[in-house]
């Protein structure tokens, strides 16, 4: 349930410059990292990789003639080479016989490098759709044209919201049954909630719903670039249209064309870019950077944040025009720690992606760790209980994962919530009635804070109308006073 993001493999003999490199990049990219040739062409045996970085002067073998394997083994990974010698031979040479999709020279510059990388990953992952376009187009055979079809239906059931890992009765039920109703109409979408919770697993779910299912979905962190380098790679930018941009780049709004792409942490966007993005939902047209002519998209928006947008409208922070174009309809993600049920079926899921890739193929929670996993609150939602089983299954020595394996956190968190409620549960003074109505005031002033004193959501979640809650906020003297 965590974002998905483009895979970029770092070759550099040098630790200190392989560190260096991934530093720059792991916050926009899944990064794995190679000290050796041999170490990265088994990364490449294994994993999915959509770019690979190479330095150009390793003991092995030139960097040149190691992106020319790459070529002839993985054709569709986009490779890019750095040097510290502007030599026009080598770059011809790089050109020519390896494929290279860029060749950048040392010391390269941070939003350069993130630009250039931005732009291969997209290209490879062209590159891929129209290999499967070829396929289709080429499949005059009722088989082969059964084989594609087949093929889609699987990426389509992946991302369907059915397959969205939840209990019966999980309060994410409704949210799901609300964006598959929404699904059809083809509306701006917004979802709300905090960092971890599958934000843009309910997003590519809502695109596999609707009619723009068999067009492409493409998303970006509008948080993890700088904003000259997210507005090239939303919108494009023509060659020449600033220090960096060698060739034009297609940006995502025309890759999506048809389909839908995903605004991730929409709410941490500068005012200016607010602006322009305004522009595009308005007219439906993009201008890539340094363009003088506008093109029409015709593009799904689906948008996310962790913040509640609503307030940062009232300090001013966001564009009000700009909320309302992207929240027609918009939906509150509940947390982790809102959904225990949730929790053991997708602790079981997670452990089952894996474990194999830990060398434990058998492995299992045993019932004690389920009870410690359920009861530990997830500040950082369905990303830290990942991390959590990743620990687990690298301290492992038998197939059973047991609690002593948890982090201390996790494995007293029980105890800890027990203790708590017994204290305030202690602290309440009365009769039954009094007592009841006590804890009764707690709940509603609890629910009203988490949804920042948003009526309707607290309302829903408490199963009152809101002239029902209104009428409670009064009885305990929770109304706030003008």
């Amino acid at each position: 349930m965590s974002t998905t993001l483009p895979v970029v493999l770092i070759v550099d003999d040098e630790i200190r410059s392989l560190e260096t490199l991934r530093r720059t990049l792991e916050e926009a990219f899944e990064v794995f990292t190679a000290a050796s040739t041999d170490e990265a062409l088994a990364i490449l045996q294994n994993e999915f990789i959509h770019v690979v970085i190479s330095d150009q002067r390793m003991p092995d073998m030139t960097g040149v003639a190691f992106l020319k394997l790459v070529r002839e083994r993985w054709p569709e990974v986009a490779r890019i080479i750095l040097s510290g010698y502007a030599d026009n031979a080598d770059i011809i040479a790089a050109i020519n016989e390896a494929g290279i999709y860029q060749y950048l020279l040392k010391p390269w510059r941070p939003d350069a490098l993130l630009l250039t990388v931005q732009g291969a990953a997209r290209l490879a992952t062209l590159q891929r759709e129209n290999e499967l376009l070829n396929v289709e187009l080429k499949a005059g055979e009722p088989w082969m044209r059964s084989r594609v079809a087949a093929k889609r239906q699987q990426a389509s059931d992946a991302f369907a919201m059915h397959s969205i890992v939840r209990a019966a009765n999980s309060p994410l039920n409704r949210i799901c049954a609300l964006l598959t109703k929404v699904a059809v109409h083809d509306i701006a979408v917004l979802i709300e909630g905090e960092s971890g919770v599958g934000k843009e697993l309910l997003a590519r779910a809502l695109h596999y719903a609707s009619h723009r299912a068999q067009r492409p979905f493409v998303g970006e962190n509008c948080a993890a670039l700088p904003e000259q380098l997210l507005e090239s790679v939303l919108f494009g930018h023509k060659r020449g249209a600033f220090t960096g941009a060698y060739q034009d780049h297609v940006g995502l709004f025309q890759q999506a064309d048809g389909g839908t792409i995903f605004l991730d942490e929409i709410g941490e966007t500068s005012p200016a870019f607010q602006a322009k993005l305004l522009r595009v939902l308005q007219e439906g047209e993009i201008r890539p950077v340094g363009s003088s002519r506008s093109l029409r998209v015709d593009v799904r928006v689906v948008s996310a944040t962790n913040r509640t947008l609503a307030d940062l409208v009232q300090q001013g922070r966001f564009r009000e025009d700009l909320y309302y174009r992207l929240s027609p309809f918009a939906v509150l993600t509940p947390p982790l720690r809102e959904r225990p049920e949730d929790i053991p079926l997708i602790a079981l899921d997670l452990l089952e992606r894996m474990r194999d890739s830990f060398g434990l193929p058998d492995a299992l929670f045993s019932p004690a760790t389920l009870v410690c996993l359920q009861n530990y609150r997830w500040p950082g939602n369905v990303r830290q209980l990942k991390n959590e089983i990743q620990r687990m299954l690298a301290l492992a020595d038998a197939p059973v994962l047991g609690p002593e394996l948890l982090s201390p956190q996790v494995l007293h968190a029980g105890d800890e919530s027990q203790q708590q409620e017994l204290a305030f549960l202690g602290s309440v003074r009365g009769d039954l009635k009094e007592r009841l109505d006590q804890l009764e005031s707690q709940i509603i002033r609890e629910t009203l804070t988490r949804h920042r004193w948003n009526k309707t959501r607290a309302a829903s979640e408490l199963g009152l109308s809101r002239v029902g809650l209104r009428n409670k906020l009064v009885r305990y003297g929770l109304e706030p006073k003008a």
